[in-house]
């Protein structure tokens, strides 16, 4: 019988239980398919520190060589150290991973040559395809020569390119707490780090893919107290937390405050903008800051918006030549970095910005940070369709509010604005809310909560 991947295979990854759901037989049959539907010649895997990650990967090494390409692992790394990897090779790549899901989860995130992304309209839905008619029929159909399967390692590669990327050099020593969460920033940071003006203390650096001591999501409140508490423990001047795969990053200030990742986004990009002699496009999702569109524009630059998700940054990213894109997820993207999401390159810019004044982190992101926001709130729905019209025929007419729909429902005024999102993989909406001060902010959230939750 045919195996059914739709629990499995979702708009952007292949991501579920192991071996539930799916294990290395399963794993083969995407090495083969994605040979196949890439017809590529050779490729490039990587995996985390999960206890599945090897096995899986071999796996899918097993059946890429059986399909004729040669593949390189290149063992454990980040997630952006295999977008370097297969931007550097100019090689379609596959990275073994769940993120931050639980210990027992694991996915494979894929790209063709150069990190361009393969989502489920560039390539996944022919991979899940063909996954499925083999997994009924038998298996595929050999190469008639079988691909080599080499190891080589990147790290120290990975670490010099995005070096290169940020001036360093007139940085002011730095006290940085990093929380790694056990997963694969505890590989890539000591590297990264290791030559600059940075007195690094590392928490939960060993690679333990059951996640011991907090879930490797930094965007959960409850997963950054540890950080929170060592950054004001110990006179830090900021605190850094990578989550499971270590593409995204999220800051901390000398207080222990989080800062938002849109905040983040604007100083990312004034400063893309000012290596770019004050030119360029920036894209950011729907859900960032007012702020984030502004200091691009106060930079010289030009705002571009769309909808969540990696695929729509990467797409418009490459549609525009943009020089950088920011989630308010905490994925920043770079053209410089094959448009492809690297939190630690992010990172790097926090450290070169910080370290060039001589202010406090909080002081030098209160420029980027101008409004209140509700941060993202998940409510259960039985109709995500009803509810959001719901929601739309509420304020549908009223003075001065404009409504879009490019991504969920967008409801805007001059001084607020939220949207509402169902959830791809789950019975949920979520909202965010925005606005000039606390109090309108309070009140527009619990109005749109009260509608949604009715």
């Amino acid at each position: 019988m045919a195996a059914d991947l739709s629990q499995i295979v979702k708009a952007y990854d292949v991501r579920g239980v192991v071996p539930d759901q799916w294990d290395e037989p399963l794993a083969e049959l995407f090495g083969a398919a994605f040979v196949q539907v890439t017809n590529a010649a050779a490729i490039v895997t990587g995996h985390d520190m999960r206890p599945s990650s090897p096995g899986l990967s071999r796996a899918f090494a097993r059946g890429a060589a059986a399909s004729g390409a040669d593949v390189t692992e290149i063992g454990l790394c980040s997630t952006d150290q295999l977008y370097f990897a297969s931007g550097q090779f100019g090689l379609p790549g596959a990275m073994f991973t769940a993120s931050h899901n639980p210990a027992q989860y694991n996915g494979i995130k894929m790209c063709r040559s150069g990190a361009a992304p393969v989502g489920q309209d560039t390539g996944l839905g022919e991979i899940r395809a063909l996954v499925e008619q083999w997994s009924d029929a038998g298996a595929p159909t050999p190469a008639a020569t079988t691909g080599t399967i080499t190891q080589r390692d990147t790290l120290t590669d990975y670490a010099a390119y995005l070096l290169s990327l940020v001036d360093l050099a007139s940085m002011r020593p730095l006290k940085v707490v990093v929380d790694a969460g056990n997963g694969m920033g505890g590989h890539t940071v000591p590297t990264v780090f290791a030559g600059l003006r940075v007195d690094l203390i590392p928490m939960y650096f060993e690679l333990d893919g059951t996640f011991p001591n907090h879930e490797a999501n930094p965007l959960d409140p409850k997963n950054i107290v540890d950080l929170q508490a060592k950054v004001r423990e110990t006179g830090a001047d900021l605190g850094l937390a990578f989550d499971g795969d270590a593409d995204r990053c999220f800051v901390v200030d000398e207080r222990g405050k989080g800062i938002s990742p849109s905040a983040i986004a604007a100083l990312v990009a004034a400063r893309e903008l000012a290596r770019n002699g004050g030119k360029g496009t920036v894209i950011h999702n729907l859900i960032t800051s007012w702020s984030v569109p502004e200091v691009v524009k106060e930079n010289g630059g030009t705002p571009v918006r769309t909808r969540v998700g990696h695929s729509f940054i990467k797409a418009e990213m490459a549609e525009t030549g943009a020089i950088f894109g920011g989630e308010h997820s905490a994925h920043y993207y770079f053209r410089d970095f094959w448009n492809a999401d690297t939190g630690m390159l992010a990172a790097l810019h926090v450290l070169a910005a910080l370290g060039g004044q001589e202010g406090t982190l909080s002081e030098l992101v209160a420029q980027y940070d101008r409004y209140a926001g509700s941060g993202e709130i998940n409510s259960t729905v039985n109709d995500q369709a009803g509810r959001l019209a719901a929601v739309k025929t509420a304020y549908e007419g009223r003075e001065g509010v404009t409504i879009d729909e490019l991504d969920g429902l967008t409801v805007a005024s001059a001084d607020w604005w939220f949207n509402l999102r169902p959830s791809n993989t789950e019975p949920l909406l979520r909202l965010n809310v925005e606005a000039r001060d606390e109090p309108t902010m309070t009140r527009v959230r619990d109005e749109a909560l009260a509608l949604v939750r009715a």
